[in-house]
């Protein structure tokens, strides 16, 4: 690969990752308020016993779990990058 082409690439893959990065904060402050949220919901539903606070509760338990699969997926592809931007730089120290 061409020192241009690769310094695009790496660029590229900067760019990705800050956006990556700006999104993985979000959400963990998103999960932060709703784990929050959905403990109060199973607390409520533990006191109340009634069908309405347990369906609550389950709604906020799969916004939980959501969030966090969003979020390892988010993280699993930071980590691709931090290896791909690796490889470039790699490429293009040997390339001098």
């Amino acid at each position: 690969m061409f020192r241009p082409s690769i310094k695009k690439r790496l660029s590229s893959v900067s760019a990705e990752m800050a956006k990556l990065a700006e999104g993985l904060r979000v959400i963990d402050e998103q999960l932060l308020q709703v784990r929050d949220e959905a403990e109060d919901s199973r607390l409520r539903a533990l006191v109340s016993e009634t069908p309405l606070a347990a369906a609550e509760h389950r709604d906020a338990a799969r916004a939980v779990t959501a969030l966090r699969r969003d979020r390892e997926a988010m993280a699993s592809r930071i980590q691709d990058l931090e290896t791909l931007q690796d490889e470039l730089l790699d490429q293009l120290t040997k390339g001098r």
